[in-house]
């Protein structure tokens, strides 16, 4: 039996629960998902009883049209007696629920809406899915095989699958290039640094941010691909640190995606006003992504705006694999030419030698032919 009080569930369960005459142990029963335990009973009690919160054991609300449903479930588990290993009764699950009607009061007290706006909590409420991909050059498909050689140009795509949220702008905070999936590790190379400056692109290399966005959940941008001096591992890990914001909030200083483009010698946005770019030049826009490493390497806090929340996420891609290209073996050509030079010196000198015994061994035989022996006779 359950009864659906105001603020809470009474389930009473008859210890004959299968009606068999074998009483069932308080010990075998809980409720909801969180295995809530009955409440302390005489052994003598025919009944054990459950009382529990509506949000208590793992409740699960669901709004109707017209009523709040608290659903809940009783489990019988039976467990071995004793030292035996056997049982007598059944495993048993009991759906169990309770349905308010959603107009009218359900106490003498006036109701008081708690909520907030939708697009005030949607962060809070959900999860966001973050994803950044290697995709093939022209953006149509995931790139299968993360093989490149030097000089060629890695295409990634950050994403955040946004669900049922209100519409969302993704940026790419800052990236880093290390040779372990452990982005604090070194030896390591800035790629995206200042809350979204692409810094990369201010070297040799041509790595910039792809404007127009697809949508605004995506950010593509290409990097040169590299590889770490001193070291003879062929393959990087490159993990971002991405963020999203409402979508009809302006771009600024903190939430930017900016490149640097050579021809013009200065930073552009891929939206918003131009001048949220101009603190990448100076390094100062916020607390920037060489100093979160540090910070997380020496055990310091973490400002509240760089922690793991729902709407910022650490995303890794990789292992990116290095192939040499054929024609960089022309580079050792001088060292390995003198080998090869004696190797072919040696071949022919056999030749020589070889044809010479052949020329020698025709001669003797055509002499022999020309002066043929005369055969002794037997008298003489």
């Amino acid at each position: 039996m359950v009864e659906c009080q105001e603020a809470q569930l009474v389930v009473t369960v008859d210890k004959d629960l299968f009606g068999t005459g074998k009483l069932i142990r308080p010990a075998d029963l809980t409720l909801g998902p969180d295995n809530c335990e009955p409440l302390a009973s005489a052994d003598t009690d025919g009944v054990v009883r459950f009382a529990v919160g509506l949000h208590e054991c793992g409740n699960i609300l669901q709004v109707t049209d017209n009523a709040l449903v608290y659903s809940t479930f009783l489990l019988h588990n039976p467990r071995p007696a004793g030292n035996l290993s056997i049982l007598r009764t059944n495993r048993a699950e009991v759906p169990i629920e309770c349905h308010y009607p959603r107009q009218g009061n359900v106490s003498s007290w006036a109701i008081q809406p708690t909520w907030v706006p939708f697009r005030t909590t949607v962060f809070s409420e959900e999860k966001l899915v973050f994803s950044l991909r290697l995709m093939e050059e022209n953006w149509s498909a995931e790139k299968m095989t993360p093989t490149f050689q030097l000089g060629d140009r890695a295409h990634l795509q950050a994403q955040v699958h946004t669900g049922s949220h209100v519409p969302l702008r993704l940026f790419v905070d800052h990236c880093v290039a290390t040779l372990t999936p452990d982005w604090s590790t070194s030896p390591y190379h800035t790629i995206v640094d200042f809350h979204g400056c692409l810094v990369d692109g201010l070297t040799d290399a041509s790595s910039a941010f792809k404007a127009p966005r697809p949508r605004p959940e995506i950010l593509q941008f290409t990097v040169d691909v590299f590889r770490f001096a001193n070291d003879s591992r062929n393959m990087i890990y490159i993990t971002c640190h991405l963020k999203v914001t409402p979508v009809d909030r302006v771009p600024d200083q903190l939430n930017k995606a900016c490149s640097f483009s050579k021809s013009s010698n200065r930073w552009s946005p891929v939206e918003g006003p131009t001048d949220i770019c101009r603190c990448c030049s100076k390094g100062r826009c916020g607390i920037s992504g060489r100093s979160m490493r540090l910070s997380h390497r020496e055990g310091r806090p973490v400002p509240r705006s760089r922690r793991h929340v729902t709407e910022e996420a650490d995303v890794t891609v990789g292992p990116l694999i290095f192939l040499r290209k054929m024609n960089d073996r022309g580079v050792e050509g001088p060292t390995s030419s003198p080998p090869l030079v004696m190797l072919g010196l040696g071949l022919a000198t056999v030749m020589t030698l070889t044809l010479a015994a052949i020329v020698l061994g025709l001669t003797g035989r055509l002499r022999a032919a020309s002066h043929p022996v005369c055969p002794v006779s037997a008298s003489q």
